[in-house]
């Protein structure tokens, strides 16, 4: 058997999903032990891997090469299933790093690095098995602790809902609790971003009432708002690198919300006026800006209203 076949059969043998039974899943399982053709399981490694990487070498070591855009089909419908099974660990270097960062790594959870290097042996029957037997526990361990690290946001006095840490998590945070609070009293919260799940929050009933049907996350502002009392639908993106409301993305916008019943209002969330300073010159006219150090101003860019829809 080639070590992809073998990997296919450890994969099998974990109990992972039929849709991570492909060879996609197998040789990301080989470069997070880093496991050449010529190499026995006896010689694995536990390395921090990127998805980049683990494409990398599926191409110089394997010969298996992948479109550069098949990078979220990595994460999304391999590594992410790994990790929710308690195979594999998400930046175990720092549990704080957002899943989303560029320099998310993962790495072989170690009992299953032990049990992988008896693939072959004796032993592997009956090391899988007590694997098997114990696994649901590491995984809920595993699960339980990531929970831990999650950033709890009010949405509504006694509800909260919980986001995965980082600094772009903590701005929908201060969206949520202080810009809402402050500019949308009695605001409803339709969508919130996370970026540990596909949805985050997601009211889809209430947006569809309001006219709007969404089946592409990835086209989502990162939080959206009801306004009852002026009957206004706020589009917020949170930004603490890139990805303010330019032309481009108010266009984009637009479209994806053109059949909204309810006139929208764009709004651009930065951490500070520092991190603010240089978008200055591709911020949307007609559009507001709010600075999380200065919570009760906003920045009103041009147009015949204050914080209206246009």
């Amino acid at each position: 058997m080639s070590k992809i076949d073998e990997a296919l059969q450890i994969i099998t043998a974990l109990g992972l999903p039929k849709a991570q039974e492909n060879e996609r899943t197998a040789l990301c399982l080989l470069a997070l032990v880093n496991l050449a053709p010529d190499k026995s399981w006896k010689q694995i490694e536990r390395p921090l891997i990127g998805i980049t990487p683990m494409m990398s070498f599926a191409k110089e070591v394997y010969g298996k090469e992948y479109a550069p855009n098949t990078r979220e089909t990595f994460r999304r419908f391999s590594t992410h299933q790994m990790v929710d099974a308690g195979i594999a660990l998400i930046n175990p270097d720092d549990l704080n790093r957002p899943v989303n960062s560029p320099k998310t790594v993962y790495q072989i959870e170690e009992t299953t690095f032990e049990l992988l290097k008896t693939f072959g042996t004796r032993e592997w029957e009956q090391s899988i098995k007590t694997y098997r037997e114990s696994n649901k526990t590491l995984a809920a361990r595993y699960a339980k602790e990531r929970e831990m690290k999650q950033i709890p946001v009010e949405i509504e006095k006694g509800k909260e809902i919980h986001i995965s840490p980082g600094a772009h998590s903590l701005l929908i945070k201060a969206i949520i609790e202080e810009f809402a609070s402050r500019f949308v009293p009695a605001g409803v919260l339709i969508y919130a971003g996370d970026t540990g799940e596909k949805w985050g929050y997601f009211d889809k009933e209430l947006l569809a009432r309001l006219g709007v049907n969404v089946d592409s996350h990835g086209k989502m502002p990162d939080v959206v708002l009801y306004y009852p009392e002026k009957h206004w639908v706020l589009l917020i993106e949170s930004v603490t690198s890139h990805g303010p409301v330019d032309g481009k993305r108010h266009e984009e916008l637009a479209k994806l919300f053109k059949s909204s019943k309810a006139p929208l209002v764009y709004v651009t969330a930065f951490p500070s006026r520092s991190i603010m300073a240089p978008y200055l010159s591709v911020i949307a006219w007609e559009t507001e800006v709010w600075c999380a150090d200065a919570p009760s101003h906003l920045i009103h860019f041009n147009g015949e209203r204050f914080l209206g829809p246009y």
